[in-house]
């Protein structure tokens, strides 16, 4: 007996932080709304209301604020507790209709339906749909193809043309030639606009064309990247699924102020409380960092202003985890990057360099090495090992989620990101529990 077809699923959830968000507001369906970014700077979600007013990602707002206005646009800013909440959920639910399960993004999920009703896979499709619609609130779209790449083609196509129902699958050659005739190379999943950009100059301009190409032609113009994307636009799976999501390989924390910032020890607490998250984000993979970065720089949309911005690394001789480290190492690099007579508008740290760590790894080094040495011993109490007190900051920071972590109690107001907007915590708060009047 033959082994049936691969077919993977591509499950995306449409305008998932304004689908969260009308979940508990049902009087703003088929109504323009739109989420700001931290501080309420950018829109990073778009209704399709907003979408059709020409409203692109990223913009602004104080660009758009005349629309806002003219059509009533609801603004939310972003409440991560409450999507992380229905992200959570829609995974949950969509584990139920797969043996494997990787979890893409917050709203995107792939799905191994290999042997799953292969008599009418786009009828199980529809039917995950209304499950996760009628369990979750959420609305999702699902795409699906002998890879994942094919399957992220099907999905792009369920999402933009209505007369498939939400619902797409490539599994037929025929079909998607059809479609990727009619699709720009830039939809394709990992090709960006500048790579776009030298495709079109060869003369490939559609998916089909990219599909046409030879793969070992492919690999030695560009990379075995794009040459594994042509192989999986032909049904040929070089991806697979990943149970476990892998730890990353960079850890960015970053925010523009409310305010803007001259004062050093101001610029300095808020790039301490970026510091301590990105540290306990570093050991909740269980890793450590052996490079620190940090930049800061004024406002680039306010040219009359004196403009500067500077980056400054460090390798250390010995990786970390510790937020004490980290935030010791970023204040020596802000001195060196401080430059009195500007107003700050934004800072971040950067971790990179990034491994696992081995406990009981010694290995060689730098006796003066400060990671090292706070590794080694806590001063103030050494029957308590670094790695300890760490793990019991990390427990007060979840217990008290909206506590400043303690390596940065001294954090300006500034730091704290702005959201005038934000909605209630409707699913993690006991006091902000929808309320409903009969």
């Amino acid at each position: 007996m033959s082994e049936p077809d691969a077919r993977i699923a591509l499950v995306d959830c449409n305008n998932f932080y304004v689908s969260c968000e009308r979940v508990f507001r049902p009087d703003l369906w088929r109504k323009p709304v739109a989420v700001l970014s931290n501080n309420d700077g950018c829109i990073v979600a778009r209704s399709p209301e907003v979408k059709a007013l020409g409203i692109k990602m990223g913009t602004p707002l104080f660009q758009v604020e005349h629309l806002v206005k003219q059509h009533q646009i609801q603004l939310f800013s972003s409440n991560y507790p409450l999507y992380a909440d229905m992200s959570s959920r829609v995974m949950s639910v969509l584990e139920g209709f797969a043996p494997q399960l990787e979890i893409y993004s917050i709203d995107e999920a792939f799905l191994d339906l290999t042997g799953i009703h292969n008599n009418d896979p786009e009828a199980y499709g529809h039917l995950i749909r209304k499950t996760v619609l009628r369990n979750t609130g959420i609305p999702v779209c699902v795409g699906m193809g002998p890879t994942k790449t094919l399957a992220k083609l099907a999905n792009f196509a369920a999402k933009k043309w209505q007369k498939t129902g939400g619902v797409l699958d490539l599994s037929q050659p025929a079909r998607r030639k059809k479609l990727m005739r009619r699709v720009p190379v830039n939809e394709v999943w990992g090709i960006g606009s500048r790579l776009a950009g030298k495709l079109n100059q060869l003369g490939i301009q559609t998916v089909y064309d990219l599909a046409l190409q030879p793969v070992g032609r492919m690999q030695s113009q560009f990379n075995v990247l794009v040459a594994r994307t042509v192989m999986e636009l032909n049904g040929i799976a070089c991806l697979s699924l990943e149970d476990v999501v892998p730890d990353k390989q960079q850890i960015v924390c970053s925010r523009s102020f409310k305010d803007k910032i001259t004062d050093f020890d101001q610029l300095f607490s808020a790039l301490a409380v970026f510091c301590c998250r990105a540290a306990e984000k570093l050991r909740g993979q269980q890793s450590v960092t052996g490079v620190i970065s940090i930049f800061i720089r004024t406002s680039p949309f306010n040219p009359q202003e004196p403009q500067y911005q500077r980056a400054s690394s460090l390798t250390l001789g010995h990786p970390t985890q510790d937020s004490r480290c980290i935030v010791s190492v970023a204040r020596q690099l802000l001195a060196e990057s401080y430059k009195p007579g500007y107003r700050y508008q934004k800072c971040g740290v950067q971790l990179s360099h990034i491994q696992p760590r081995r406990p009981h790894s010694q290995g060689q080094t730098d006796l003066f090495d400060f990671a090292a040495t706070l590794q080694r011993v806590d001063f103030n109490n050494p029957h308590v090992q670094p790695a300890e007190l760490m793990a019991i900051v990390d427990r007060i920071n979840r217990r008290y989620p909206k506590a400043i972590s303690i390596a940065a109690a001294t954090a300006a107001k500034n730091a704290m990101p702005k959201a005038e907007r934000i909605s209630k915590r409707y699913t993690s708060d006991w006091n902000e529990l929808v309320t409903v009047h009969c």
